[in-house]
């Protein structure tokens, strides 16, 4: 029997409910927007005796049925880092579509009031707009809507074999003795190496000429106008954690795989879904029924389920 039931909202393709599940949780209801995300999601998960709504901004808390825990991965493309202080990419809570949406969360918690929340986002909503963002942010859940909420930044290095800081706000109604900074992550170390496939029977994941040849070039740019490599590729040591793996993955973020003789390549679908936990240590396979353009943009929104599942652990022995 299910130790508590929570609601999965922004789902994606299911980190947080992978991560819950295996800590004894049930799903009872989904939302999710993307289509491509959902069809992995439902490739993954049984859907059957639970709803999966298509739009927040049109979800009713009356919709949702009774729950304990209500997570979210909340947009996050409005607080990263990636594109803090371009003139041309508006950011922060007021971007339509984006950081507006955490509005919209925060009315479902009011509407629906659950035991716990357990939110995730970029590290650096806690730096955006001056650390502005985040007093909003917290102002509205503790004070608005009246949560006693704890948050930490957590790297998924000692879960997986990839360095992927995200701050996880947890929230609950009644007063306890949760103590999120107390909480002691495991000591392990996970290398790239350990989840690269060995059997890769043709070039399709290598760089072509021209794309290694570009990537060369903005990497020196880079280099001669400011010094640093910036947000340009670099070859990833296998032997270490990967770099965090983004959403726009081409070949052009920080995993790139060095190969004898040839042009760098890509992870592909399989090892984005490894390094990020989907079936690190999994009993099977993660099924991916979408085109590699959408399984790269799907496992780099997504999070990390074994982080979620170290969390759930504790959390579930207050609710």
């Amino acid at each position: 029997m299910a130790q508590f039931t929570f609601i999965d909202l922004f789902s994606g393709i299911g980190g947080f409910r992978m991560g819950l599940e295996a800590c004894g949780g049930k799903c009872v209801f989904s939302c999710e927007k993307d289509k491509y995300a959902v069809q992995t999601y439902k490739a993954n998960f049984d859907c059957f005796n639970h709803v999966i709504h298509n739009d927040i901004t049109q979800l009713n808390g009356s919709e949702i049925p009774s729950y304990d825990i209500l997570c979210a991965g909340f947009p996050c493309q409005s607080f990263s880092i990636a594109i803090q202080g371009r003139k041309d990419i508006p950011n922060g809570l007021n971007v339509k579509g984006k950081g507006t949406l955490f509005f919209e969360l925060a009315r479902i918690i009011k509407e629906t009031q659950p035991k716990c929340f357990i939110l995730e986002n970029v590290k650096n909503l806690l730096r955006h707009d001056g650390g502005n963002t985040f007093k909003v942010v917290r102002n509205i859940l503790e004070n608005e809507l009246g949560y006693n909420i704890q948050y930490r930044v957590i790297n998924s290095k000692h879960f997986v074999p990839q360095a992927r800081e995200r701050i996880f706000i947890v929230g609950f109604k009644e007063k306890n003795s949760f103590d999120f900074d107390k909480l002691e992550l495991p000591q392990n170390e996970y290398k790239l190496k350990d989840i690269l496939e060995t059997n890769i029977i043709n070039d399709t994941y290598t760089l072509s000429d021209k794309r290694w040849a570009t990537l060369q070039r903005r990497k020196e740019k880079y280099q001669r106008l400011y010094g640093n490599d910036g947000f340009s590729y670099k070859i990833a040591d296998v032997n270490k954690p990967a770099k965090t793996l983004c959403d726009k993955y081409q070949g052009n973020g920080d995993i790139l795989i060095y190969q004898n003789n040839k042009n760098p390549r890509k992870l592909t679908p399989v090892e984005c879904s490894r390094v990020m936990g989907f079936n690190f240590n999994q009993s099977k396979e993660f099924i991916i029924p979408v085109s590699k353009s959408q399984a790269y943009k799907q496992f780099g929104n997504a999070v990390v389920p074994e982080v979620v599942e170290w969390v759930g652990r504790e959390i579930r022995k207050f609710i």
